[in-house]
């Protein structure tokens, strides 16, 4: 027998499956959730792919986590020498770039601007933001005390001249997935995070021990299940590139917040996608690092097995400048004890000579015409820049999007079951259908999807035999608009849902660094995104293809934007 062809080894399929809002949502959820469900459960998992996933002879040994490791446990904390942290490399010229850290630092110490005028800046932007029509929405909550006091030290340390790093009083953004004091931890909804939490998340007390300014708490998808961005709670936040469009998600606040001006970096968590689809939607960047690589202690404890804390910046130098602040093992948090050593050795090289970018072809053409365009032609710029371009072939992709739908899922229900009796018809629509669906998986379901992960961990480690780096686009299509019907109580949409999810969530049952990065944009004038996936710990040659990108593009200003700077 002859050996397929990548064509057809191609497995993934587009979903059509009906819209719903309004009165027929209501009904759809009325009878899911209602004594004559089984039917209509029966249908669901046949169309979600459950009934045929049960049907395939995956017999791998399960993987329920993803870890690779790749040294001893750590017995202290460490995070990358500011001595080793990332300078700023020269930019192309352009009409317009966003403001980085390095900016901020540099407008700090000429006397130009100072850590308290750009507070009060930010306060009055997300003021004014929230009360145009329509609002951003990106900040759930701000202290405007705290943000000035700190704002207030960090002048006083710069004016002395004992800065505590290069971030000292730079604005940072913290999504609400994240404990920070002194906010609750609402994870989006109406029901948690009724007290203020006692302490910090690891990440968010590496950030504060830089000086980093701490500006809030950002939006997010409601208990971080969707990817449009869609919150019924405190509202869904706009695209600064299109205001009638979505974010993404579930990290929405963030991604807007960094588009939008309101921060040069802001953190986010990403279980299927969560940082780098809003991240490719605002036209911004976003980095999952490796499975272990950032401590997720003080992260909502949700989706254990996929989900990583990550970082979204405007810049590729500000989204390594995070990194250096938040990589690295913890004892406190088992996940990262056993990694490498971060670095940041040799990130701005950007001549690609010694790289082999490997592209699945049916996959990377699953897309819309315009982004299929849009990231041919920075792949062709890559070849330019001395990189080589070999195919590869992923098998049993259908099989691992219905795995990551079963895991991810089963964990958010194990996480939020104290909670379900009692709450879960304060949660939105979407979200009640997602958990409703999963709440019908069974121990044969989940033990399953960790059989496929092991033989999905395999399929990648192959692919990197031949080749340093797997590319994509990052979604199946720009950010799609905002029905106003789904404005007043939510929709169903799984349409849209399969096609914004075609490439994110893979890397997260495997535990491979991905990063979303911008390289076009569309017609419309929507950001047009590229995703690239490394080797477990190998974050550098993501910062290396994202830089040669970001030198190419001419980046464009969002309709929505504040300049705390000027």
């Amino acid at each position: 027998m002859s050996p397929q062809t990548p064509a057809q080894i191609y497995d993934l399929q587009s979903v059509q499956m009906p819209y719903l809002a309004g009165r027929k949502l209501k009904l759809f959820l009325s009878l899911l959730e209602g004594p004559t469900r089984g039917a209509l459960l029966g249908s669901l998992l046949k169309q979600a792919g459950i009934t045929w996933l049960r049907q395939q002879p995956f017999d791998d040994w399960p993987t329920f986590e993803p870890i690779v490791p790749a040294g001893e446990p750590a017995t202290q904390a460490f995070t990358l020498p500011q001595q080793q942290w990332p300078r700023q490399p020269a930019l192309r010229p352009a009409d317009w770039q966003f403001a980085t850290a390095f900016d901020f630092a540099r407008a700090y110490r000429d006397g130009s601007s100072d850590p308290v005028t750009v507070a009060e800046k930010f306060l009055t932007a997300v003021t004014m933001s929230d009360d145009s029509d329509p609002p951003l929405r990106a900040f759930i909550e701000q202290d405007a005390d705290d943000v000035l006091r700190q704002a207030r030290a960090a002048a006083e340390r710069i004016r002395q001249g004992k800065a505590l790093s290069l971030l000292d009083g730079v604005p940072v953004a913290i999504k609400d997935e994240l404990d920070m004091t002194p906010y609750p931890t609402h994870m989006g909804t109406s029901f948690l995070g009724g007290q203020p939490v006692q302490e910090d998340a690891i990440v968010v007390a590496r950030l504060r021990a830089t000086g980093a300014l701490l500006l809030g708490k950002t939006n997010m998808h409601e208990i971080g299940i969707g990817v449009t961005g869609f919150n019924p709670h405190f509202g869904t936040p706009r695209n600064p590139y299109h205001p009638g469009h979505f974010t993404g998600g579930s990290s929405s606040g963030s991604a807007a917040a960094v588009a939008a001006g309101l921060a040069p970096i802001a953190l986010g968590n990403d279980g299927g996608g969560s940082v780098r689809i809003p991240a490719a939607f605002c036209g911004i960047m976003g980095l999952k690092p490796t499975y272990g690589r950032v401590p997720e202690s003080g992260s909502f404890a949700l989706d254990f097995s996929v989900a990583h804390v990550g970082a979204l910046a405007a810049t590729v130098s500000d989204l390594a400048l995070v990194y250096a602040a938040i990589a690295g093992p913890d004892p406190r948090d088992r996940l990262s004890r056993q990694q490498p050593r971060p670095t940041l050795d040799d990130w701005t090289n950007t001549d690609l000579s010694d790289l082999t970018i490997g592209v699945f072809w049916p996959w990377f053409r699953h897309a819309a015409p315009e982004m299929v365009q849009g990231n041919e032609r920075m792949l062709a710029h890559f070849q330019e820049l001395g990189a080589q371009v070999r195919e590869i072939a992923i098998p049993d992709l259908e099989a691992a999007r219905v795995a990551h739908v079963i895991t991810i899922t089963t964990e958010m229900n194990q996480a939020l079951e104290s909670f379900y009796k009692t709450h879960h018809k304060e949660l939105g629509p979407d979200v009640r259908i997602s958990l409703a669906l999963s709440r019908a998986f069974n121990a044969r379901d989940f033990v399953l999807a960790q059989r496929v992960r092991t033989r999905l961990m395999a399929h990648f480690r192959r692919a990197f035999q031949d080749v340093d780096v797997i590319i994509t686009p990052a979604a199946g299509l720009t950010a799609p608009p905002i029905p106003p019907a789904a404005l007043a109580a939510g929709d169903s949409d799984l349409t849209t849902l399969t096609e914004i999810m075609r490439y994110a969530p893979f890397a997260n049952m495997t535990g491979h660094p991905a990063i979303a990065f911008p390289v076009a944009y569309a017609a419309n004038g929507l950001p047009i995104a590229m995703q690239a996936t490394a080797r477990h710990w190998d974050e550098i040659t993501l910062f290396r293809l994202a830089l040669a990108a970001e030198n190419r593009l001419q980046r464009r200003k969002p309709q929505i934007f504040f300049d705390l700077l000027g």
